[in-house]
């Protein structure tokens, strides 16, 4: 059975490249009849928080990308000492005593001298005495030792990878004050959970392959490999520097429609064109893995406003209902209200202002040059309640008595009774009015 997973690490609120990586495996999942988890990467105790746990919930489940199950690390460290018990005893897993600013001369050394900065394994060479008097100065943080040979896969996106082992440092698994890094944990679930299936940013294909190593030293089979091309911003800017406008809780508070979010980012970056779907069933219906690129993709966050208005004029009563009624649109006006009002608006929040106007009157929106012909025509518009023929009736009248037609005519009337120079049909707009303007 088909197994992906999302890990997230409850560190900060997700945004759209979370979100990218969260929906494919989801899709995935989803498209084989699979299974997917929601894995918490909370090993750092000092930067995870229940608060952004509990909102990456929130956010997934305002998507509708529910789970089958949530794990989280940190209630598995025990999976994770044993597993490096097991690479010790295969001699797979190495004790480091360097500092952070040794490392870092050791990188500039190299880099200076035309070498690709590599760990240089000198903590192998230590003896059972030197290690002794290290331990007694700092802890000490632990390597896996990879195989020093070709890592090869089939990735879902990027075709065949081969990478030289030799070309990466032995990847620490271990830091010093004990905390159970990234690579060792995530290599331990998808092993343990059955993961057959990850798809997660291109830059994590060096990970990957160190990963391919640690998963087949404890006797795992590695699951299959995509990795998405990373988001850029509309002009190719990295978009990192964006992300705290783009974190999916403030585009829910803008009032983005999650189909309207989901259908751009289940094609953005592929072979296909962006199509809004009204479903999940659609979008799961239309995904194909393999359509995706390699190259960095384009991301504007003014390209959801668009889709969403699309996707709330394609709405039929039902989706909005509830709102509707809490406006307390009376139930034999809702159907009508809704057909008049939702082509008319960019998002849901907008709903409202409509029935302000039709319930208690619009203030109206006058011209200079048209105030006098405005309060004459008001004065010929009957008290309501309006009906179908209201509109034309009272525009005929209007024209008798004033002599205009055409734009100069209807233009001023609608900026009246609306307080806005776009809208609805007039005369259906009017049959629904509850009340005259406002003056």
């Amino acid at each position: 059975m088909t197994t992906t997973r999302f890990a997230p690490s409850p560190t900060g609120y997700l945004h759209v490249g979370n979100l990218r990586t969260a929906l494919f495996n989801w899709l995935i999942a989803r498209k084989q009849g699979g299974t997917f988890i929601l894995r918490l990467d909370d090993t750092d105790p000092e930067r995870s928080k229940q608060e952004y746990a509990d909102a990456i919930k929130e956010d997934l489940e305002w998507l509708g990308l529910t789970w089958n199950r949530v794990e989280t690390q940190s209630a598995r460290l025990d999976r994770y000492a044993a597993a490096a018990d097991d690479l010790r005893e295969k001699g797979r897993f190495y004790e480091c005593f360097e500092t952070p600013t040794e490392l870092d001369l050791k990188r500039k050394k190299q880099l200076n001298m035309g070498r690709p900065p590599v760990y240089d394994r000198a903590a192998l060479q230590l003896t059972e005495a030197e290690k002794a008097a290290l331990r007694a100065e700092r802890p000490g943080h632990w390597r896996f030792l990879l195989d020093q040979e070709r890592i090869e896969w089939e990735d879902g996106i990027l075709g065949p990878i081969s990478i030289d082992a030799a070309s990466v440092s032995d990847p620490v698994l271990i830091r010093g004050d004990g905390q159970v890094l990234y690579t060792l944990a995530s290599v331990v679930d998808d092993t343990e959970m059955g993961i057959t299936d990850v798809v997660r940013g291109s830059d994590h294909v060096t990970n990957t392959a160190t990963q391919i190593q640690i998963i087949e030293a404890l006797g795992g089979t590695p699951p299959r490999f995509a990795h998405h091309s990373l988001l850029t911003g509309p002009q190719g800017e990295a978009l990192s520097k964006r992300l705290g406008t783009l974190a999916l809780r403030d585009l829910r508070e803008n009032g983005i429609e999650p189909m309207a979010l989901l259908s751009l980012m289940a094609r953005l970056g592929s072979a296909d064109p962006v199509e809004l779907r009204d479903s999940h069933d659609e979008l799961i219906e239309g995904f194909d893995i393999t359509r995706f690129g390699a190259a960095p993709t384009k991301f504007d966050v003014e390209d959801l406003g668009p889709l969403t208005a699309r996707h709330l004029h394609s709405l039929p009563l039902a989706a909005v209902a509830d709102e509707v009624a809490a406006l307390g649109v009376p139930d034999a006006l809702a159907e009508r209200f809704w057909n008049v009002v939702r082509e008319n608006i960019s998002k849901r929040a907008e709903i409202a202002g409509w029935w302000e106007i039709l319930s208690t009157g619009a203030q109206p929106l006058v011209d200079p040059e048209d105030a006098e012909f405005v309060t004459e025509a008001l004065a010929l518009l009957p008290e309501p309640p309006f009906d179908d023929t209201t509109w034309s009736n009272w525009t005929g009248a209007v024209k008798d008595a004033t002599g205009r037609k055409g734009k100069g005519l209807f233009m001023p009337l609608r900026k009246a009774l609306t307080g806005r120079q776009k809208g609805p049909e007039m005369a259906d707009f009017v049959a629904l009015m509850q009340a005259k303007p406002r003056l």
